[in-house]
């Protein structure tokens, strides 16, 4: 599918997974380098009531710096920001992360559309969404939101993922930018950014 025009530039990018997420952000990360111009950030759907080692494991497929996410912290450029379990992972204005235990959605927390949500509303068009392996619909509210603020979207071709809900339901919405391989969506993003960060700049950091 056809994606933005040239003009448009991002400041961060969301990416929601769930069951045989681990391995997908896994080949998701591996494809960043260290000089990625803006911050990640992830819910992956963990069990509530665990403690996770998934920043660790995370850490060993990339350059990137990652490490769970903490309530009021300031995201940073090349940094992977992971939910914690139990936890919804929200971005405010000026790029200040939230963590907060409201309700559960579609019976998950941390939940994809909520952290799409913020992002949307946060950075609208300047925004990346992607959505990876995973069961139920969790996300598909959330970039419909972001694609009504102009975001982009990017999803897991369905017959690649280890599990096919989440990528259809997304799909679904109508509002996909792209739809690749697992093993593609690093090279899809990078070209995005690639794209911005020349953009950025030419404009003198406009």
């Amino acid at each position: 599918m056809t994606g933005p025009s040239s003009s448009e530039r991002y400041d961060v990018v969301a990416v929601a997974s769930s069951a045989g997420g681990i391995p997908a952000l896994g080949t998701l990360l591996a494809a960043f380098g260290p000089d990625l111009p803006v911050p990640v950030l992830v819910v992956q759907h963990l069990d509530r009531h665990r403690r996770t080692s998934l920043a660790r494991i995370l850490a060993r497929r990339t350059t990137l710096a990652v490490r769970l996410a903490s309530d009021q912290e300031q995201i940073e450029p090349g940094v992977v920001y992971v939910a914690p379990p139990d936890h919804h992972l929200l971005v405010e204005p000026g790029g200040v992360l939230a963590l907060t235990t409201s309700e559960l959605v579609h019976f998950v927390r941390p939940s994809a559309d909520l952290l799409f949500e913020s992002v949307a509303g946060t950075y609208g068009w300047r925004a990346i969404a992607c959505v990876l392996t995973g069961t139920g619909s969790d996300g598909a509210l959330g970039v419909q939101a972001l694609k009504s603020r102009g975001g982009t979207v990017v999803i897991e071709d369905p017959h690649t993922a280890a599990f096919d809900g989440m990528p259809n339901a997304a799909v679904a919405t109508g509002t996909a930018d792209y739809i690749v391989p697992l093993a593609e969506i690093g090279a899809v993003i990078c070209g995005l950014l690639a794209t911005s960060d020349d953009k950025r700049r030419s404009t003198g950091g406009r």
